[in-house]
């Protein structure tokens, strides 16, 4: 088995420093300046070690250096250099160039969010895709639920494919303040037992009133006193339009006793911030892919969700029908934080309205 690896190494470095995405030099050199610590190669490396696990004969067809060379040798695969970048500083035109010069494999595997799995649809792959999540948002449905899953996912490939979507944020919805998406196109991917992440999807199908819902029991449960970092989603949005607050559409915002405390914080921030006084986490589910954790939240991290109180899930009970019966998912990076959470979480669904639903890490094996 010939298995291509595309690593973009600066993917999901502005999550955890509240930039929103890695896109552009300019985004990349501002995200190591607030200390962002680059996470796709570990995480390509996590891909291939379970793919090696199931296929240890696997021989990965790789770029030169931490387009995917590292992720090799960290994973102690065979492999074979098929690129080499012109510059150590490496961008869209590299990935497209790198797809082209893979040339002939059985799966490509590429590491990086939904901008990198743009520049993998327009550079027109052959073989069929399947993408390691290490980007911030990762909405779209070409990627597995975890590094694990894609590893194991590439390990049973058995050639059957189907067509999965690649989105991305619609920067015009986010410059008017919105959370939508935009779909740029399509790639095939692996139809065997690869879980994939599913593209996601909005909340524009549930009833009028349902975000409000959830927000006004939100509001009713906090307490004098205590501190809350509402996550990014339209549900959270709406707990700040309950308590008279404008919140950061795409950020982490911290409010306590009806005020904002501190406004789209850091990781490092959000953390102090939990070590100096009781704070809890109000998290919404992604729709379509169930994950609470590790998408667009990255400020969530396993030290800060190590010092959190606790943590309020919201979902609307539309959302959760239509993940028809799966389980909400944690990707911190860190196996242990999402082993702690893993169980089953109470879920607020509306006004007086909750239900109890399985949570488990995205990295858990299929029965």
């Amino acid at each position: 088995m010939i298995v291509g690896l595309i690593v973009n190494p600066v993917a999901g470095l502005g999550g955890a420093v509240a930039l929103k995405g890695s896109d552009g030099p300019e985004v990349q050199a501002r995200a190591l300046a607030l200390g962002a610590v680059p996470r796709a190669r570990a995480r390509a490396a996590a891909a291939l070690r379970a793919l090696r696990a199931r296929r240890p004969e696997v021989l990965v067809r790789t770029v030169a250096g931490p387009m995917g060379e590292e992720s090799a040798l960290a994973a102690g695969v065979r492999y074979q250099l098929a690129h080499r970048p012109p510059a150590s500083d490496t961008g869209a035109a590299d990935t497209r160039a790198a797809v082209a010069a893979l040339g002939v494999v059985d799966l490509l595997l590429f590491a990086g969010g939904d901008g990198t799995a743009r520049d993998v649809l327009d550079a027109g792959p052959r073989p069929p895709v399947l993408g390691v999540p290490a980007g911030v948002k990762v909405y779209s449905g070409c990627f597995a639920v975890s590094p694990a899953a894609a590893g194991a996912g590439a390990a049973a490939f058995d050639g059957r494919t189907v067509e999965a979507e690649v989105v991305d944020l619609d920067e015009e919805a986010h410059r008017a303040g919105g959370l939508g998406v935009r779909l740029y196109g399509t790639v095939r991917v692996p139809a065997g037992r690869v879980r994939l992440s599913g593209r996601k999807t909005g909340s524009s199908a549930a009833p009028p009133g349902s975000a409000e819902s959830i927000a006004r029991a939100v509001v009713a449960a906090m307490r004098p006193g205590t501190a809350y970092a509402l996550g990014p989603g339209a549900t959270t949005l709406a707990v700040g339009r309950a308590l008279g607050l404008e919140l950061t559409p795409l950020g982490v915002d911290v409010v306590r006793d009806g005020a904002v405390l501190a406004r789209d914080v850091t990781e490092q921030r959000l953390l102090t911030l939990a070590m100096s006084q009781v704070t809890h986490g109000v998290l919404s589910v992604i729709g379509g892919q169930g994950f609470v954790i590790g998408r667009g939240n990255q400020q969530f991290s396993p030290r800060v969700l190590d010092a959190l109180a606790g943590v309020t899930v919201l979902a609307t009970q539309q959302k959760l029908a239509a993940l028809g019966g799966r389980p909400l998912l944690v990707d911190s990076g860190d196996p242990v934080a999402d082993a702690a959470l893993a169980g089953h979480v109470r879920v607020v669904t509306g006004h007086r309205e909750s239900v109890l639903y399985r949570i488990q890490s995205a990295s858990e094996e299929l029965p």
